[in-house]
């Protein structure tokens, strides 16, 4: 295992033990950034996540959420945005996100750890990007 990884998943593991249910998400953020994770891409619905970093970049591959041949649902964009706030309030866990994310016409979504943003995208250029806040986290 490279020192990259390594040090993406000791940054996950902490986050994971300071992040609260509740909007977790900014924790996890600023972990990933302090670790010098730059960019995390995410390809729906193969849910492979690239992770830019000034060590190396690392991907991870998950569970696929489909397998086959499958129609890509269309950009809906206050479906997204429900997901989002169902995740946000802490009602989801990730795979229940990422499939929420997917049934709203979501193929790829980019975190911006500089910017403090997310861009999710669907298949015909369609983007919805939300903002995220700065944390200090000691």
């Amino acid at each position: 295992m490279g020192n990259a990884i390594e040090n993406l998943q000791a940054a996950q593991k902490h986050a994971m033990t300071i992040r609260p249910k509740v909007g977790g998400f900014p924790f996890l953020a600023e972990t990933l950034r302090r670790a010098g994770v730059t960019k995390n891409i995410w390809s729906l619905p193969a849910c492979q996540s690239i992770f830019l970093a000034d060590k190396a970049p690392v991907v991870k591959q998950g569970q696929p959420l489909v397998s086959g041949t499958a129609d890509i649902p269309a950009f809906d964009r206050d479906g997204l945005i429900k997901a989002l706030r169902v995740d946000q309030n802490g009602e989801s866990t990730f795979p229940e996100f990422l499939a929420a994310s997917w049934r709203a016409g979501v193929v790829r979504y980019d975190v911006d750890f500089e910017k403090r943003t997310v861009s999710y995208y669907g298949c015909n250029g369609e983007e919805y990007v939300e903002a995220y806040a700065a944390l200090d986290i000691g």
